[in-house]
């Protein structure tokens, strides 16, 4: 095959540039062979894969390695591409925004540093995953939570820059976040918050500090490489309790939305609640063609069919309650009279100790507890499944669920897609996930994941709404969505971002942000 270069590099600089980088990092953990590279290509790309490719992959252990890499890199003007463990499936993977960047992986740097259980956080690299934090909190004897997001082997560093988020009491892993240790292009170590001072002990227990906080800048950015995070944790509750909902009625989101809303709002339910479409809850359960072998969208009939003989809801809500006994019991009462104005709801609950854990797949999340069950979905059609993620945030009214529901539905049928998605409350808003669910075998139905994903992104701008996470094909026509004054933001963004790498080292493209250096690049794949 054709060697992939970085951009404006010949192969004999390229070389110097790998021989500098073996002699930091150890030559085995410098990637250069298209073997090897196999798994820094995009494993769901919606299209050609070879669109986003990546030269090299460099797998450092130390910040001091991070910043000899870094040095080298602008030596070369060589742009590199940062990833925690390169698990941001539906997304991109670990796959560059721009072909030809060597990607910096720091799944090697996985060192959990620190667990207080006090004052309830933990220190943590950005090779440590949700499964491997979970194990340490347990074979330690701590009584803490994580929060862990669908997929538990993400990075808990990743999820969270990339606003990720769960399913507890701490679902909102972006506010859950406190003080980071942070390599700028230029290789200086910049430490947030508290931790500016050098003896400090608060670092972790104060997120703002003295003077302008910077943490929320390093989410989504390309401003610098995160290299330690301090993550607040739940106390492990005394006792909780897991409780579904199941709605019969399409029509019946505008309703769940209204009264969940306020539920969120005055703190009676306190974790991320999910309303779960009905073929999102059936995918986790056995393929589609036990219903329907056709082509095309399921038929209504289908799918009605499908619902009642796996006993399941049209929509179907997770939410959870955390403490002792006596205050789940008041509160159970309040959310069970709340819905129970939906005609025909169905109502599910298993209560548990603190230290019980329950059985079932996704629930589990809800305890704590991570797991791969949400990989279920790609067997949904059979064979080599992949998905492609459309994630518009949504107004925490009915009328918008509904809106956006409608229109998602329908133009995903009209490109031969089942909605498969749902919506997870936050307090004052919607996150809804929508999958585009194709067969990653099939150039065919890769395309029209594609094709799909982009109409869907106009229909939202068009209706007012704009996602806050996107796949790397889609990252500058979702930033190009954010239009206000002509795009102020993201000139601020870019502003800043020449300010920080004037050499454009650093993820150029992440998120619709290209440096000066690489600007022309923008809306080519």
């Amino acid at each position: 095959m054709t060697r992939i270069l970085p951009p404006n590099l010949s192969e004999a600089q390229f070389d110097r540039a790998l021989a500098g980088w073996g002699a930091v990092v150890g030559e085995q953990h410098v990637v250069s062979s298209d073997a090897e590279l196999a798994s820094y290509r995009d494993p769901f790309a919606p299209g050609q894969a070879a669109a986003f490719a990546a030269s090299a992959a460099l797998r450092p252990d130390s910040v001091e390695q991070i910043r000899a890499i870094l040095r080298i890199a602008n030596q070369y003007r060589i742009p590199l591409w940062t990833v925690s463990t390169g698990r941001n499936f539906a997304y991109g993977g670990a796959a560059p925004r721009l072909s030809g960047s060597v990607v910096l992986d720091l799944q090697r740097m996985k060192r959990i540093l620190e667990v207080n259980e006090t004052l309830a956080y933990a220190l943590v690299e950005p090779g440590v995953t949700y499964f491997d934090l979970y194990a340490y909190l347990r074979s330690h004897g701590h009584r803490l939570w994580v929060d862990p997001p669908a997929a538990g082997w993400g990075s808990v560093i990743g999820n969270t820059l990339e606003r990720g988020f769960g399913y507890t009491s701490y679902g909102d892993h972006a506010a859950t976040q406190c003080g980071m240790e942070v390599v700028l292009a230029n290789g200086e170590v910049v430490r947030t918050g508290m931790g500016a001072i050098d003896i400090g002990n608060a670092w972790q227990a104060y997120q703002p500090g003295y003077g302008p906080s910077f943490d929320a800048m390093f989410m989504q950015s390309n401003y610098g490489v995160v290299t330690k995070m301090g993550v607040w944790l739940m106390p492990a509750p005394p006792a909780y309790l897991l409780g579904e909902f199941q709605f019969q009625n399409e029509q019946d989101l505008e309703t769940i939305v209204e009264i969940l809303r306020p539920l969120r709002l005055d703190e009676t339910i306190r974790n991320h609640a999910v309303i779960e479409g009905g073929l999102r809850r059936a995918a986790g359960i056995a393929p589609r063609a036990q219903w329907y072998a056709g082509t095309g969208p399921m038929p209504e009939r289908s799918v009605a069919a499908m619902l009642e003989q796996l006993q399941i809801g049209r929509w179907n809500l997770h939410f959870a309650l955390y403490g002792t006994p006596e205050l789940i019991d008041a509160r159970y009462a309040i959310v069970q009279r709340a819905f129970s104005q939906v005609p025909q709801a169905r109502f599910l609950a298993s209560r548990y100790s603190g230290d019980a854990q329950p059985s079932a797949g996704g629930e589990r999340n809800l305890a704590g507890i991570p797991g791969m069950s949400a990989f279920r979905m790609l067997d949904w059609l059979g064979g080599a499944g992949a998905h492609v993620d459309f994630s518009p945030v949504c107004p925490a009214t009915g009328r918008d669920a509904m809106r956006q529901y409608t229109m998602v539905k329908a133009r995903a049928a009209e490109y031969g897609f089942d909605y498969y998605g749902g919506f997870t409350a936050g307090t004052r808003h919607l996150h809804h996930i929508f999958a585009a669910i194709f067969a990653r075998d099939d150039p065919l139905q890769a395309d029209h994941a594609g094709d799909l994903l982009r109409v869907l992104m106009s229909d939202a701008r068009a209706a007012g709404y704009g996602e806050y996470r996107a796949h790397l094909a889609y990252m500058d026509f979702a930033a190009a969505q954010y239009s206000f004054n002509d795009g102020a933001l993201l000139r601020l963004s870019e502003t800043i971002k020449d300010a920080l790498d004037p050499a454009g080292i650093l993820s150029p493209g992440k998120q619709g942000v290209w440096p000066a250096a690489w600007r022309q690049w923008r809306g080519y794949t």
